[in-house]
């Protein structure tokens, strides 16, 4: 259940994070799995970043 929370978690950050106001280039198919990649391996620092981007926004 905290994988399945934290793999969506993880998703949410890098198009929060990495990926925000950027243009993405290719198949839906390969932009997801880079995102669950990104995600998943990143997601320890992206996701509490994502939640203070959000907290802090102008």
């Amino acid at each position: 259940m905290i994988i399945i929370i934290y793999c969506i978690l993880g998703y949410w950050s890098v198009g929060r994070t990495i990926w925000a106001n950027k243009m993405v280039f290719g198949s839906y198919t390969q932009i997801v799995s880079k995102k669950i990649a990104l995600g998943l391996m990143f997601g320890w620092i992206l996701i509490p970043w994502a939640l203070l981007k959000m907290l802090f926004r102008r």
